[in-house]
């Protein structure tokens, strides 16, 4: 059996751009750019009125939240736009046709009550699970599936163009919360969804991240083509290098260890460079955001940042969903990671009550961040001990160091 449960990982797209929503709101001016943020961005009726949880602006978050991040393998804008070939080149990104609608990225973040701890649980992308109202499949597919079928009633009904493209984005979206709900045993308070193009723009927007490679990497499919050593990446190497799973020893898992490497130095970078007092800085950031991000419609951004100002990078812990195996044979889908429904229940259900310890001040719940970051580590597939008690993480080798 491969053991996950005590690895701290987590997936950066989405994060990267919530997160810099998030701590928009340390001076007059961070303010009135969070009020144009929370005036242009896309939103998707996707978050039924009973899950809703408006919040008082100024003060403390009254219950808790679970958000939904996500990642699209998506080559539209937000607003239902195709986006340029041009622009696909640059990422490495192919044709429309070369890519899908699939959430290649799927986090469940809990924020309890109070607001000053969070979590971020990741759910690998192949999980072979139950999708409702299409059986089980890997829950990656569960936006494609809906959106597909969506699209195809209402291109039937006459819709057409960027409406057409938005309104079946938002049956995927709701496919996707549905599952990862039924999954997790959690409600799911609010939806954020970011693109391939989105990420590189937000990457770019905050001046890059370091990070630092023990070797060189060639990868002609995601074209991560970076040397040894310390480097700053931005745009379209930044999204290469979170991108990349082809010829890494651990595959998907290495590449989650790459995503987390990348958050923690995008957040130590952004936190600590003076970025939300930059004017210059801080307006191109909110740029990058309203063309990168769909919200669901109702959340209230102004009330919910102002609820978290007391949320730092160190507050900020990341865990995955317990793995059984990496290579479940399917009847349709290929090779899948195989999950226990109870087990991953049971492992969400423990994580947010760390969180809600964190959070009541409690810091004898988890282990300190290091420096504001957690360590990076994956697991190896390997038969569980004899002694019942499971391996130790090992440390990717593919990632020397995080700064």
């Amino acid at each position: 059996m491969l053991r996950t449960s005590r690895i701290r990982r987590v997936s950066g797209r989405v994060v990267l751009g919530v997160l810099s929503t998030l701590v928009v709101g340390i001076t007059g001016y961070a303010w009135t750019q969070l009020h144009r943020l929370d005036t242009g961005l896309v939103t998707a009726d996707v978050i039924p009125p009973s899950a809703q949880l408006p919040g008082v602006a100024g003060q403390p978050l009254q219950v808790p939240q679970n958000i939904l991040l996500v990642g699209l393998d998506s080559r539209t804008e937000p607003n239902g736009e195709a986006l340029p070939q041009n622009v696909l080149d640059s990422l490495h990104a192919g044709s429309d046709d070369d890519g899908g609608d699939t959430t290649d990225t799927m986090i469940v973040v809990h924020v309890p009550a109070g607001g000053t701890a969070a979590t971020a649980v990741s759910i690998p992308r192949d999980s072979y699970v139950d999708v409702p109202g299409f059986g089980k499949h890997k829950i990656n597919s569960a936006y494609s599936r809906a959106r597909a079928q969506a699209r195809g009633q209402l291109q039937a009904s006459g819709l057409r163009g960027p409406q057409l493209e938005v309104a079946a984005d938002a049956a995927g979206a709701k496919s996707s919360i549905a599952t990862v709900e039924k999954l997790t045993g959690l409600t799911i308070n609010h939806y954020a969804a970011v693109n391939l193009a989105g990420f590189a723009a937000l990457s770019q927007a905050v001046g890059g991240v370091p990070v630092c490679l023990e070797a060189p990497v060639h990868d002609s499919y995601s074209g991560a083509n970076f040397p040894a050593g310390e480097q700053t990446l931005t745009g379209a190497q930044a999204l290469a290098f979170v991108r990349q799973r082809h010829g890494l020893p651990n595959g998907d898992l290495d590449r989650i260890a790459r995503q987390q490497a990348f958050l923690s130095g995008m957040a130590k970078n952004v936190l600590g460079s003076g970025m939300f007092t930059d004017p210059g800085r801080l307006s191109s950031l909110v740029d990058a955001l309203q063309g990168s991000v769909v919200l669901d419609h109702g959340w209230d951004l102004l009330a919910f940042a102002r609820q978290l100002q007391g949320l730092t990078s160190g507050s900020i812990a990341f865990a995955t969903i317990p793995v059984q195996s990496l290579s479940l044979a399917t009847p349709g889908d290929g090779d899948a990671v195989q999950i226990d429904p109870a087990q991953v229940k049971e492992f969400v259900r423990h994580q947010l009550n760390s969180a809600a310890s964190s959070a009541s001040g409690d810091t004898t719940a988890g282990t300190p961040a290091r420096g504001g970051v957690r360590p990076i580590a994956v697991t190896k597939p390997a038969a569980p001990p004899s002694s019942g008690t499971p391996e130790p993480p090992v440390a990717s080798g593919a990632i020397g160091c995080v700064h």
